[in-house]
Parts: C-alpha cells; structure tokens; sequence
C-alpha cells in the first residue's frame, strides 16, 4: 500500500513480520523503553488491549506482531503522532486489528467503557513537570514530561478501563518506583511483577517494567534483572533473542 509521507517524515522497518512505521525523527521517534514493553507484556489469545499514550503506535503494531490479541486500540493526544500512528496501521494493513483515537488520558474512562479491556500498556512521560529542564519542541516535551498527563492521571484510568483481573503494563523510571507501588496500589492495580533494566551490568538500573493486577492478591515477583548492552553498541543475547530487537 502507497503512504503518503509529509515533511521530514520516514518509514523505518521493525524487523517484526515485516511492519513499518512512520516517525518524524523531528518530533519524536520510538526508544528502547517501549521495545522492552512489549515484550515484557503479556496478552491472552483473544485478548482486547489498550495503548495509553500510544505516540506513533509502536506498542499497539508491536504487540499485534508478538501476540494473538483479538484487538488493539492506541490512544494519544497529540493529533500529529496520531495521524502517524493511524498511517503505520495503514501501511501494515491492520486496519482490522488496530484502532487510533486522538483523545487524553485524563478523559479515557469517558471514551471508552468501565472494565472493557483485558491489557492495558502505557509508556508514560517520566519526569514530573518541574523536574529537569523541558525540551523547547513541544512534542518532545509531552512525550517526557508530565505537562499534560500524570503517573496517578494513567494508573487511575487504567484501573476504571481494566476487567477484573486484568493486567496494567508500564515502563517507567526507577527513581519514581516508590511513588509507581503506592499509586497502583491505591487504584487497586495490585504490583504482581517487576523487571529492572541496566544498561551494562555495572550501571545503575534506568528503567524498570512492571505488571498490575486489577484486584489482584498481594504478591510480586521481582525478575532477573534485563542487560542491554554486553559491549559498546553490542546488545546482549537476552535482547537479541527474546525481544529480537
């Protein structure tokens, strides 16, 4: 199928059955963390999935790729990286499995139904409003910081939006974990599992994947921790084979 591209714009491949995707390098373009979050998301056969925040709907084509989800939706405010998003399907003819929606967060309990999905993913905006120094390109800055939604704004929804027992999916920072535990568990997304990423085995962890439960029973699994890198620009075996990155 024939995409037009607009300014700036290019189509990468995702090494997953084929898929592309549109990214304006420009705006912003999908990283590691939300990679790692689709493979550390587990979906049902069957299963109805949504993408809060999906950006240019890496995370939906991804897990259509890795899965056997009955259904995908992304979710994401910002009209340019939908409309992005919305042509990838498009280009990947998966029209049929996923839907795009321009829509906030902060408003998704009214755009979609109470307890209508099985899996909810969200690779959010790490850095509080005010911490750090805000990217002048304000599609970048949305993306990575909390201007126009918060940690509690995504973990709140997702537990209006999850079935009973269903499983909430994020990639977040370390340094705000203790915040991410208590938030998710004041909304009932009971913490079941958790993943620490380094960079090399010697760094500091600079990314943590962790799973909810909706009304889950208290117990979490802490996981081995993830390496990316053995070697400079070498991935390790892990990321090779089981995220075939």
């Amino acid at each position: 199928m024939i995409i037009k591209l607009k300014e700036n714009e290019r189509i990468d491949d995702l090494q997953r059955n084929g898929y592309q995707i549109i990214q304006n390098p420009d705006k912003f373009c999908f990283g590691m963390d939300a990679v790692l979050l689709s493979g550390f998301a587990r979906v049902k056969p069957n299963g109805d999935v949504l993408d809060l925040g999906t950006g240019t709907g890496i995370i939906p084509i991804l897990l259509e790729a890795k899965t056997k989800a009955r259904h995908l939706t992304g979710l994401e405010i910002q009209e340019e990286s939908a409309d992005m998003a919305r042509r990838s399907v498009l280009l990947n003819r998966l029209e049929h499995k996923i839907d795009i929606l321009t829509g906030d967060v902060k408003e998704a309990d009214i755009l979609f139904k109470a307890a209508s999905f099985d899996v909810i993913t969200c690779n959010p905006p790490y850095m509080p409003d005010r911490h750090g120094i805000a990217n002048p390109d304000e599609p970048k800055a949305i993306a990575r910081h909390e201007i126009l939604c918060t940690l509690e704004d995504v973990v709140r929804n997702a537990a209006v939006l999850l079935k009973p027992g269903g499983n909430f999916f994020m990639v977040h920072r370390p340094f705000r974990l203790a915040e991410i535990i208590t938030v998710m568990a004041k909304y009932k997304l009971e913490p079941k599992r958790m993943r620490l990423v380094y960079p090399y085995a010697d760094r500091e962890p600079n990314m943590v994947l962790i799973e909810g439960c909706r009304g889950g029973r208290p117990r979490m699994t802490v996981e081995k921790p993830l390496i990316i890198y053995k070697a400079r620009n070498q991935y390790t075996d892990e990321i090779y084979d089981t995220y075939g990155y």
